[in-house]
């Protein structure tokens, strides 16, 4: 690789080939006056002093949801505004109903179907926002989170032949090649799910089928989504949703945190795992999960999913008890119980 230091701070950089991985920042609305105080994006909302009695929360996303659930957490009250009447629609709705109601259990005040017209200073230092709906909201600070945009301003794309959208995005193939083929992106500015794991996993196969060594065309076929709410979500694969939507005929198996020891004595009186089987052959195709530990939790069920197993592998798995992972078993169970007559191996009754 070359590096050519050219007039003032522009580098031309050379090289056989190259992953455009720059990362994304806060996208930064113009209704919001960030130079004012007490305005914030999900970057500079660290540098906060001193607890908010009140926050608004504008935008739940994945960031804002989990922003709006720490603070709620740590004492303040919280605002969440979103231009939709769904939280997090890309997970299994059950999931996502269950996660709006324990936020709002937990003290958060969701402000459905709204958006910020406006955003002024109030008396005694405070914020005021109009909403689409005709309300106002005073609060002592806002955190705006709608979205990010990548860092490639700088990059001068055009140079190499390259196109991105108006916050930055590139595309790329399977192979996170971008339009010019020796030139790759990964992560954030390739957009969604822009996850720390799923960003490193990206460059590591596009660095692979750069220097030509072999790649598992299904190697990124499964992705584990983890979110840090409160409670916490992990999820992979197919939802309720997706699987009506194909027409695939399923069977749902649930196990609650309630009906296992762990989950009793960690007092999680709501959470749950969700696993969805193929009906003709009980293949697990989705694991969807909220409570304590699901951001680990998911990954058992991953694991099961990248070698194509079914439902066997949990029904015949002896988990130690107590813990969180026999909710795999209890659930598998629940499903199978389901089928009306439970599967033959062998030509006898299971």
């Amino acid at each position: 690789m070359a590096v050519h230091q050219e007039q003032g701070n522009e580098i031309v950089l050379q090289s056989t080939y190259i992953l455009i991985a720059t990362g994304s920042s806060p996208f930064h609305p113009q209704t919001f006056p960030f130079e004012m105080p007490g305005v914030y994006d999900s970057d500079t909302v660290l540098n906060l002093d001193r607890m908010p009695e009140s926050l608004a929360v504008v935008g739940a996303g994945v960031i804002g949801s989990e922003y709006a659930s720490t603070f709620t957490a740590l004492g303040a009250r919280v605002h969440l505004i979103e231009g939709r009447d769904t939280l997090l629609p890309f997970l299994d709705s059950e999931i996502s109903r269950t996660l709006a109601v324990a936020m709002e259990r937990t003290g958060v005040e969701f402000h459905w179907k709204n958006r910020v017209l406006a955003c002024a200073k109030a008396d005694g230092g405070q914020l005021m926002l109009s909403l689409s709906s005709g309300d106002q909201l005073t609060v002592d600070a806002i955190l705006v989170a709608a979205g990010r945009k990548s860092n490639v301003e700088t990059l001068n794309l055009s140079a190499a032949g390259i196109t991105a959208s108006d916050r930055g995005l590139i595309s790329v193939d399977n192979h996170f090649r971008t339009q010019v083929p020796s030139i790759y992106a990964a992560g954030d500015v390739i957009g969604f799910p822009a996850l720390a794991s799923t960003s490193m996993q990206q460059a590591r196969i596009a660095l692979r089928h750069a220097v030509g060594s072999e790649v598992n065309p299904d190697s990124f076929r499964l992705l584990p989504t983890g979110i840090y709410t409160i409670p916490e979500v992990g999820t992979i694969g197919e939802t309720e949703d997706s699987l009506r939507t194909k027409g695939v005929d399923y069977l749902v198996g649930r196990g609650a945190y309630q009906d296992c020891a762990r989950g009793r004595i960690i007092g999680d009186q709501h959470g749950f795992l969700k696993l969805l089987f193929r009906r003709a052959d009980m293949k697990l195709l989705g694991v969807h999960m909220i409570g304590e530990q699901a951001t680990d939790l998911v990954h058992i069920g991953m694991m099961a999913m990248l070698s194509d197993s079914t439902a066997m592998i949990f029904e015949e798995a002896c988990f130690n008890v107590p813990t969180l992972g026999e909710l795999y078993k209890l659930a598998t169970l629940d499903a199978m119980s389901k089928m009306g007559v439970r599967e033959q191996r062998n030509g006898e009754p299971a």
